[in-house]
């Protein structure tokens, strides 16, 4: 049994990422792909952030909803459709069962007894800043899911906040009150008289909370980042997760349904625990799908091991190098400039690695940022007067704070001899080249240095 268990152990963290994908058929190589989604994802719920991050949002969520609910009341009551909260809150705690509509009825009254007209100027504040939090804490979730170390400026933190807050309310309503028009109106109901259409038509309304879903959730997944997600990868874990959620959200009414001894063990508290375990797995679906987005946008990092994530100094050297070279190659050529995602994508490695060699290129005095949203690189000089030797510097040289959390070794008197030797070596090898140097030489040979995204 114990040697199976080493088997089977082996065989996902080592032999499943030896194999080639490009060596197999399409239908073998697509399961295989899958595979590995499972297992990086299951590692990532298991010994990653994603627990820790659904448990965080959850007390946020606690604490924001009824002041969000309380804004999204104020803005739907403008255009006459505020008695739909309920409907939508009822939907989103379905699966709690009889006593999620008892629940759902018991926020809305609290919502109903927040006037936020009384509420003053100090107190408005407030309310706006408890719902800003909740998305804040959401996209900094995201974003270490990302590997994306910034947040939003300032400023786009306001706009973007207050128009998922004003804007959103209002799409969910509409798409939930054209879907229920549809369905209601007297030609779907002449179709569904008709067979088998009627039969195609009612199987086909079932789907529409699965399709509702996954485009809500697609949306997060492209907005809420503070990067550029790809269509294709939002929609691709905005289906995983919304298929996920609701398929969970059914298996979780059915156990509530069957199961009395919780209302038994916690009393009046059951309906709260319930409440918050929902949120909590809710929270987790929809972490878990946007890990999926990430990996789709980003399938190398799949073959990527913990071990190997670890930049050492070539890695480094390298990333350097080659930021440099495109950072200079489309300023020469005026094209247009890169931005950390942009370089990212072309490099193929994550924005936080690239984000880690610009702060250091950035310290060192070699490129400069622009004010822009997201910022743009350009060479702090001439590039004729950058060498190559002082990029290579920049990162070798670079202490522990600089972004790649290097040790000090103590000093060895051999060692610090050979190593010397070496360094002499690497500078005699480098002369006096500089980054025009290797930018010229790829003169001819322009499309290395062309955007991937």
């Amino acid at each position: 049994m114990k040697y199976m268990l080493n088997r089977v152990r082996g065989y996902f963290l080592k032999d499943l990422w030896a194999v080639d994908a490009s060596s197999l058929g399409r239908l073998k190589a697509f399961f295989l792909r899958v595979l590995r989604y499972l297992v990086v994802i299951a590692g990532d719920v298991v010994n990653g952030p994603l627990t820790l991050w659904a448990m965080s949002l959850v007390y946020t969520t606690l604490l924001s909803l009824v002041p969000l609910l309380a804004v999204s009341f104020s803005v739907l009551k403008a255009f006459g459709v505020h008695n739909k909260i309920e409907p939508f809150l009822f939907n989103f705690l379905a699966p709690l069962g009889p006593k999620g509509a008892d629940l759902s009825r018991t926020i809305v009254e609290f919502v109903d007894n927040m006037k936020v007209g009384v509420l003053g100027f100090v107190g408005l504040l407030l309310l706006l800043y408890t719902v800003i939090s909740l998305i804040q804490k959401i996209e900094e979730a995201f974003n270490i899911l990302w590997r994306v170390k910034n947040m939003r400026t300032l400023l786009r933190r306001f706009s973007d906040y207050l128009s998922v807050i004003l804007v959103g309310p209002v799409l969910v309503v509409a798409a939930l009150g054209f879907t229920a028009t549809i369905l209601s109106t007297s030609i779907t109901q002449r179709l569904i008289a008709i067979e088998p259409i009627g039969t195609m038509l009612i199987y086909a309304g079932k789907l529409v909370p699965y399709i509702l879903v996954c485009a809500a959730f697609t949306f997060v997944y492209s907005f809420v980042p503070n990067t550029r997600v790809k269509l294709t990868s939002a929609l691709v874990g905005g289906v995983v997760g919304g298929v996920i959620w609701e398929t969970i959200g059914w298996g979780f009414a059915s156990f509530i349904v069957t199961s009395t001894r919780y209302a038994a063990i916690y009393s009046g508290f059951a309906i709260v625990i319930l409440f918050m375990t929902w949120l909590y797995v809710s929270w987790l679906i929809l972490l878990i799908g946007a890990e999926v987005s990430f990996y789709h946008q980003n399938p190398r990092l799949l073959s990527i091991r913990s071990a190997e994530l670890a930049p050492d100094a070539r890695f480094q050297e390298r990333t350097a190098v080659s930021i440099m070279y495109l950072v200079g190659y489309h300023f020469c050529h005026d094209k247009d400039p890169w931005n950390t995602n942009s370089l990212a994508a072309r490099l193929g490695i994550p924005d936080e690695t690239v984000e880690n060699v610009i702060t250091v290129l950035k310290k060192k005095s070699l490129i400069v940022e622009t004010a822009a949203e997201p910022p743009l690189y350009f060479p702090a000089r001439d590039i004729e007067t950058i060498t190559l030797r002082e990029v290579r510097d920049a990162v070798c040289g670079s202490r522990p704070d600089d972004g790649f959390g290097r040790p000090r070794i103590a000093s060895i008197e051999g060692v610090d001899l050979i190593m010397n030797i070496i360094d002499a070596a690497i500078v005699d090898t480098l002369g006096d080249r500089t980054l025009k140097d290797i930018v010229r030489s790829q003169a001819g040979n322009g499309a290395g240095a062309e955007r991937r995204t």
